[in-house]
């Protein structure tokens, strides 16, 4: 097994180090003035200025097009040690393992950027410390500035910038899912220096889990003949790492600024899984007892220069250097014998590049055009060995390389027609060139899109309280690359390739052909907002989606097989169509509700639901939807703040439907309901200490997955935990 140290490459260890290093050099003593002249024994406390910054709903409603916005009270709330638990109490927003959806929509239908670009390789929001997060941007429509590839809407994560005074702030945190709590903590050191202001938050922590799931299955086994088993299984996860984002601002004069900011990522993880097996009849196939350990780090280091070259024009110039590397050792054992072995390891680099250039004509009109360039290089290998014997040893065992360059092209107005009315002109051309390379002869695949986009605002007064919102979009999705890379992945229960699979636990391919879906899309919303800063809103979004994606099995005779084999390949499906509705209330009990609380209750409360429609053209109804979509999800919540103490608290409760997935003409899949329940309390023992405890799904329910084909089915009944948080928070 390959091991990394997490000690970066030389190049971006001094694109990380020297920006930060010229910033210590800067430094002052603490205050202002010579120290010298300060009398003995006097210190200077620490004094805070703080402006008021506008409400989130007031930059949701003075922007170009339809977004929602939460900032640090939002983020805070709960007390969460990872973005991914703030993600998904957000309206309209789920979390698939890692990676956020919207509007029911699988993880690659929405875009995840980073202060506006696309998030790299290897970010996970499960380990980004919510600390280190200025506010969350959720956009239901493509605009031209960002990548294109957002057909249900993108989330941008906001880093905090550097401060404009001085801050040591710190939180401890103490978390408990299963067999011991966890520790976390993050220390953020701010400090400004004339034009100068450095931001250095620092996270470590570490997680623990247990899973427990019961699966059934009625399939072929070994011999061909039918079976039945039912296998329970115990899984336990555990793993440590640390982040580090420092960022570094320059006014380097009144016209010229210059930022640089970088993130740092590194963790090792272990797991384990112990199976108990119950033979009902036949040979069935089973999963064996596993042990699995692994790392990973990142990097990124970008840096941007704003020059606002006259009153009406503006140039931004951007670069940036990412770096992730990871590796991971899966080892299976049967009767306590070590059986199945796979070993990997893996590397990527990366260059980005983007620019724009603002004019502002006739006071009305603001012009932009600008560019994205992006380069990255993926290196892998992966060995796979059954009982010490090399398997597949035409595809395992040996370097793999893949190669994506992306560019693309926009230009966008925002013009403010009247008071009234005000509408944003996009266009942008993007091209994504992929080239993987393994023992055969290279493979290329390229996709171009250009889209068009429209947004239209009408504010039926001038002071923007109630305003329609729509438009018109053209936004695609793009293949991944493991979507399009053709080397094949044996099924883990049938791994003897003299033997056949079954359709249930099929091998998996890649193809590299795939075209890009293409999205047409259409959003109207009514937005009404509340003097005491709630909102009503009320939205109705519509897809026309070509070139559809899909996973398909199907018989066939492979060159890694004697025998025909089951294999699961991603090929452009077939056409479909989604839509829904999409409502939003939150404000003051005492002005939802004028005939139930006073107004002047310290009770706010929240709702959304979420009604979604979608069908498959290929595919028979009435369950044709689009894989893991379900037909409603809702959430209520409340926060109360004490009058007589110093104490918040609030809930949410969230709800998914129980559904079902035609996946092909044999194969289905049934998902049961989901439930979350969280709650939260805070207390403020002062002005810069407060301690916050917290519960995410409370009274959890079990969830059942069950796959079901033409002559065999499989059911997983996993058994749902609760986990527990308490944090201390020191402005110091």
């Amino acid at each position: 097994m390959s091991k990394y140290t997490p000690v970066l490459s030389a190049s971006m260890a001094a694109a990380l180090a020297l920006p930060l290093s010229f910033a210590i050099a800067q430094e002052a003593p603490p205050g202002t003035g010579d120290a010298s002249a300060r009398p003995a024994g006097s210190r200077l406390d620490r004094v805070e200025i703080i402006g008021k910054q506008p409400y989130d709903n007031d930059l949701r409603r003075r922007a170009q097009v339809a977004k929602q916005i939460y900032g640090r009270e939002e983020i805070d709330k709960y007390g969460d040690t990872n973005v991914a638990e703030v993600l998904k109490r957000l309206p309209g927003v789920s979390m698939q393992g890692n990676a956020p959806r919207m509007r029911g929509l699988g993880s690659g239908y929405t875009l995840l950027l980073v202060n506006g670009d696309p998030a790299p390789p290897g970010f996970a929001l499960d380990q980004l410390d919510p600390a280190q997060v200025e506010r969350i941007e959720i956009t239901k429509g493509a605009t031209a500035d960002q990548s294109a590839q957002a057909v249900a809407g993108a989330i941008n994560i906001i880093l905090k910038e550097a401060p404009k005074v001085s801050q040591r702030d710190l939180r401890v945190g103490l978390g408990y899912n299963a067999e011991r709590p966890t520790l976390s903590g993050t220390f953020t050191f701010g400090e400004k220096w004339d034009d100068k202001s450095l931001s250095l938050p620092l996270s470590v922590f570490e997680w623990r889990g247990l899973g427990q799931a019961v699966t059934e299955r009625q399939q072929s086994g070994i011999d061909g003949q039918p079976s039945q088993s039912i296998q329970s299984n115990d899984s336990s996860y555990q793993g440590h790492g640390f982040n580090l984002g420092p960022r570094l601002s320059w006014k380097i004069s009144d016209d010229q600024s210059l930022t640089w900011q970088s993130f740092l990522h590194y963790g090792q993880w272990q797991s384990r899984n112990t199976v108990a097996s119950q033979f009902i009849s036949g040979s069935p196939s089973l999963e064996d007892n596993s042990e699995s350990a692994g790392s990973w780090q990142s990097a990124r280091s970008n840096v941007q220069w704003v020059n606002h070259l006259s009153a009406a024009s503006r140039l931004e110039l951007k670069g940036g250097l990412q770096e992730s590397k990871g590796t991971f050792d899966t080892q299976t054992f049967r009767l306590g014998n070590p059986q199945r072995r796979t070993v990997g390891d893996s590397g990527e680099v990366g260059l980005t590049q983007a620019g724009n250039y603002t004019r502002l004509l006739n006071d009305v009109h603001s012009l932009t055009t600008g560019w994205d360039l992006e380069w990255r290089q993926r290196d892998e290998k992966r060995d796979v060995t059954e009982l010490g014997v090399p398997q597949l040893v035409d595809f395992e065992g040996q370097p793999f390389s893949a190669r994506i360059a992306r560019q693309a092209l926009f230009v966008q107005d925002e013009w403010e027609i009247t008071k009234q009315w005000s509408t944003y002109l996009g266009l942008r051309g993007e091209r994504i060139q992929t080239t993987s390379q393994g023992l055969a002869a290279a493979v290329s695949n390229t996709s171009t899109v250009v889209t068009p986009m429209w947004h239209l605002n009408y504010k039926f007064d001038p002071a923007g309280r109630d305003m329609v919102r729509a438009s018109i979009t053209r936004s695609y999705k793009a293949a991944g690359l493991g979507q399009l890379v053709a080397r094949p992945s044996l099924s883990s229960l049938f791994t003897d390739t003299t033997q056949p699979n079954t359709e249930l636990s099929p091998d998996r391919t890649g193809n590299a052909n795939l075209l890009p879906e293409l999205a047409a899309g259409l959003d109207m919303a009514y937005e009404k907002y509340l003097p005491s800063g709630g909102i009503i809103s009320v939205g109705f979004f519509f897809r026309d989606v070509k070139n559809l994606v899909r996973t398909v099995t199907t018989l066939q005779s492979v060159s890694w097989a004697s025998v025909p084999r089951w294999v699961a390949q991603p090929t452009n499906f077939s056409h479909a169509r989604t839509g829904g509705l999409e409502l939003e209330i939150k404000g003051r009990a005492g002005e939802l509700m004028p005939s139930l609380f006073e107004a002047r209750t310290p009770l706010n409360l929240r709702s959304s639901l979420n009604l979604y429609q979608s069908s498959v053209d290929a595919l028979p109804g009435p369950n044709n939807r689009l894989v893991g979509q379900q037909p409603w999800s809702g959430n209520v919540g409340f926060d109360y703040r004490f009058t007589a103490m110093p104490l918040n608290t609030g809930a949410t409760l969230a709800v998914t439907p129980g559904y079902t997935t035609q996946q092909s003409d044999t194969l289905s899949v049934e998902q049961s309901r989901s439930r979350s329940i969280d709650v939260f309390a805070q207390w403020f023992f002062s002005r810069t200490v407060s301690g916050r405890i917290s519960a995410n799904n409370l009274m959890p329910l079990d969830t059942q997955t069950q796959n079901l084909a033409a002559d065999s089915f499989s059911s997983t009944l996993s058994r749902g935990r609760s986990s527990f948080n308490a944090s201390l928070e020191i402005k110091l």
